[in-house]
């Protein structure tokens, strides 16, 4: 007999196991596992009392919360498809994105009224709208966030809003929990959409089996117990948060919401909830190292940091290791695979110098078990393991998306060979760690060489005035295309154009170095950190005379 593979099997053995261990940490609410399973119940009993069929897709548009992270189990026990949304998105972008799924349900934060006002005429299948932070004796108008660009709303209490809020679903919701043989392994469990930073969002389609087997990889690699304490930085929409939602619970760890990324919050619950593990994007690690609050918190209990989302420097590993005091390293992975591939851990079997180390720790790594990461060329030939051969990173993992959602030619595409190109360019070093040097579209090319955007970055990252860094082309009569820098300098620091430039020069062949360098106060960024560089091209397009 085969029992299928389904995180909802996390939930409901933390929950017989470890009844009254605390399951989840947000704001001034604190959830037992028994508290938590039986809100989760509750949710899919409320779903389905209201009309959602199997399959359905449920959208919660929403910060870091309790409500969002029952969300990943009880929208399941309910048998039907979450759908997290990017809280960061535009209208149009949020319409695009439910109508495209097809969502049945919205759920949303009173924060986000006034947004999903502004868009819920053009949905064509969403049919019920419930808010979700608010409790069931305590209805109130919608409040518009006064720094939110929304319509007046004349009548706050439209009819769209006298749906029951979400709390009140819960309060007069009967569990439900179907046996666990009723689900399909294959089935698709969550949606989650690309960020769409070249070309429009695609919807990747994970299913149970994807997620149970990806929680089991991550959770036996980083020895996940039933002490831990992960504090979600991350926001949930994001590919899961990095697959912490489930990797916890099934362990029976402990949950800590951060609804927005604040570095003395984050300061704070380390040292109050004695958190153990933090997963981090580029600027924010940055923004912990810099941040001046650092030195009035006990920040002991926390073992190790990853950064990904987007490629680190050894200079930020770093300053996280001798500013914060705990161990840091990158790690890769992808919407479409669930998402962890591979991690920069220092390998047992390597020895190294320190300032080695941190270089080795900034790359993109090694494998987790359960995933084979190759390296090829345009005829998906495996390149040579010089550290030097570029070509395309593919993965084959138990994680790896069952496909996009209604577009099968994107699909094929992207999985041809039975392998998921990424679109990610690296090289492969001798000693097996992968070194990503940019993604395809970034390539600079210049007078017939290739030049590495994410190298140029790094260099311009260990000068100690730089903050941020992006290098994108800038066209040019002569050799076609050269680097551009656009720069955010630290607090209280200067540097000029000349001194950077020079700076990279006396690491940098001559022709890898930028050409002019624009200086900013920060940078455009997706909600998960990454660099909006096709923004950073609009503004900079202009050509560079020689």
């Amino acid at each position: 007999m085969n029992i299928p593979l389904t995180p909802v099997r996390f939930l409901r053995y933390a929950q017989e196991q470890f009844p009254r261990k605390t399951a989840v940490v947000c704001q001034h609410n604190r959830f037992t596992y028994a508290e938590f399973g039986d809100r989760v119940a509750r949710l899919a009993g409320a779903l389905r009392a209201a009309g959602a069929k199997p399959g359905d897709r449920i959208a919660f548009l929403s910060l870091n919360c309790h409500r969002l992270l029952e969300a990943y189990f009880g929208v399941l026990e309910a048998g039907c498809i979450l759908l997290p949304l990017n809280i960061r998105l535009a209208a149009p972008e949020l319409a695009y994105i439910l109508n495209d799924s097809g969502s049945a349900f919205l759920f949303f934060e009173q924060e986000f009224a006034g947004l999903v006002d502004s868009f819920r005429h053009d949905l064509r299948t969403v049919r019920s709208f419930h808010q979700l932070d608010v409790q069931p004796n305590d209805v109130q108008p919608i409040n518009v966030q006064p720094n939110s660009v929304q319509p007046n709303l004349a009548t706050p209490q439209e009819d769209w809003l006298s749906n029951p809020t979400y709390e009140q679903m819960l309060a007069s919701a009967t569990p439900y929990r179907p046996d666990v043989m009723e689900f399909d392994e294959n089935a698709v469990a969550e949606i989650f959409y690309t960020s769409g930073t070249s070309a429009s969002p695609k919807g990747v389609m994970l299913t149970h089996r994807n997620i149970y087997l990806h929680a089991m990889s991550i959770g036996l690699y980083h020895h996940t117990r039933y002490e831990d304490v992960m504090l979600h930085t991350i926001p949930l929409f994001h590919a899961n948060g990095w697959g912490a939602a489930h990797t916890i619970t099934f362990v029976g760890g402990t949950h800590v919401m951060l609804p927005r990324f604040l570095p003395e919050e984050v300061f704070r619950l380390v040292q109050s909830e004695r958190v153990g593990a933090l997963t981090l994007v580029p600027i924010m690690a940055a923004a912990l190292v810099n941040s001046p609050a650092r030195s009035k918190y006990d920040l002991s209990s926390v073992e190790w940091a990853t950064i990904g989302g987007a490629a680190s420097s050894p200079t930020l590993i770093r300053e996280v290791e001798q500013t914060l005091g705990f161990s840091c390293y990158s790690g890769y992975g992808l919407t479409e695979c669930s998402p962890s591939l591979s991690n920069a851990e220092l390998r047992p079997d390597i020895q190294c110098t320190l300032e080695e180390r941190y270089k080795l720790q900034a790359m993109t790594g090694y494998a987790f078990p359960g995933c084979e990461l190759r390296v090829v060329d345009a005829n998906d030939n495996d390149v040579a393991r010089d550290g030097q051969t570029m070509g395309e990173i593919i993965a084959r993992s138990d994680g790896v998306m069952a496909g996009y959602w209604r577009q099968p030619e994107a699909t094929a595409e992207a999985m041809r060979g039975g392998w998921f190109h990424t679109g990610d360019v690296a090289v492969f070093e001798e000693n097996g760690y992968i070194r990503i040097v940019d993604r395809k579209k970034d390539i600079i090319v210049s007078g017939g060489e290739n030049i590495s955007s994410l190298d140029v970055e790094q260099t311009l990252l260990a000068h100690p005035a730089v903050y941020e860094a992006a290098v994108i082309p800038a066209s040019d009569q002569k050799w076609g295309e050269v680097p551009r820098a656009v720069v955010v300098t630290k607090p209280g620091s200067k540097v000029s154009e000349s001194e950077l430039i020079d700076f990279c020069r006396a690491r940098l062949a001559h022709y890898k170095c930028p050409q002019s360098i624009e200086f900013c106060e920060s940078l455009p960024k997706t909600a998960t950190g990454k660099v909006l560089k096709r923004e950073l091209r609009k503004k900079y397009q202009t050509e560079i005379a020689q």
